[in-house]
């Protein structure tokens, strides 16, 4: 049986992050991608120039045409632009039973906001108790329990468990914004934190690093792996395509991991 996953975020016309690169995450990993689209962005390497939101009734009929037809075994939620919005998803996913990864997006690699204020306060309150693991960045993760943003090991996993404390049932704190030469995520959980590390690569070729781990972890619980086994395998497979993210050589900015590294290129 073919195993499928659904991602809900917004769309990315460079092809880096985004819809694209959740789709692209779920295929290297082995499974069937569906979409729901919640924003349109002009963007590419260097710049988000535009973003318009797709109406509230189009991105709860988009869920309900896949669910109604699909058997959808993970879904990840990406970026969601607006209280309303967040609130249509949630409802559009309320029959749902399997894994649910949350990705809080709230900034583009260029810096352009995704997220605003009010947003933010209905993800905490609607999503992030939905969620079975939420994968926020260490800037993320900071707006999130309204604190500042912090590294190191003890200082994140202090954040990750903040975060549990406003109802999430796991947290991957991401690393890639900390500094040193070793990039650690931290899986909190209300048990354990569990690292997964590895050495800091040099390139700038990292846009839609966020995306690709969080739809890299939702296949892995979509073919019925743990969490941390998930976890581990996504972390693995990232690294692998930020390493080889230089071969591409896409756009004149912040490039895109390779997601089919191991297959060409």
């Amino acid at each position: 049986m073919v195993v499928s996953a659904l991602t809900i975020a917004g769309s990315d016309s460079g092809g880096g992050a985004g819809i694209q690169a959740d789709l692209k995450s779920f295929s290297a990993r082995g499974v069937y991608g569906a979409s729901a689209i919640t924003a349109i962005t002009a963007q590419n390497t260097q710049a988000v120039t535009a973003v318009e939101l797709v109406s509230n009734e189009v991105i709860a009929a988009q869920i309900a045409a896949v669910l109604d037809d699909i058997e959808i075994h993970a879904i990840k939620i990406g970026m969601l632009g607006s209280p309303d919005l967040i609130e249509t998803v949630a409802k559009a996913i309320d029959g749902f039973k399997g894994p649910i990864v949350l990705d809080p997006v709230m900034l583009s690699k260029s810096g352009v906001a995704l997220l605003p204020d009010d947003a933010v306060e209905a993800l905490v309150s609607i999503l992030v108790p939905r969620a079975t693991v939420v994968t926020p960045n260490l800037p993320e993760a900071a707006r999130i329990i309204r604190g500042q943003e912090l590294s190191g090991d003890e200082a994140t996993i202090a954040q990750g468990r903040e975060i549990l404390g406003l109802g999430a049932k796991a947290v991957v704190m991401k690393g890639g914004h900390a500094e040193g030469a070793l990039c650690r995520d931290w899986l909190v959980t209300a048990d354990d934190a569990t690292c997964f590390e590895a050495p800091r690569i040099e390139t700038r070729n990292t846009h839609g690093t966020g995306c690709s781990m969080s739809s890299a972890i939702a296949a892995e619980l979509a073919k019925g792996q743990e969490l941390p086994a998930a976890v581990e395998a996504a972390h693995g497979w990232l690294h692998a395509a930020i390493g080889a993210a230089d071969t591409l050589d896409i756009g004149h900015g912040h490039g895109p991991v390779h997601h089919f590294h191991a297959m060409w290129g």
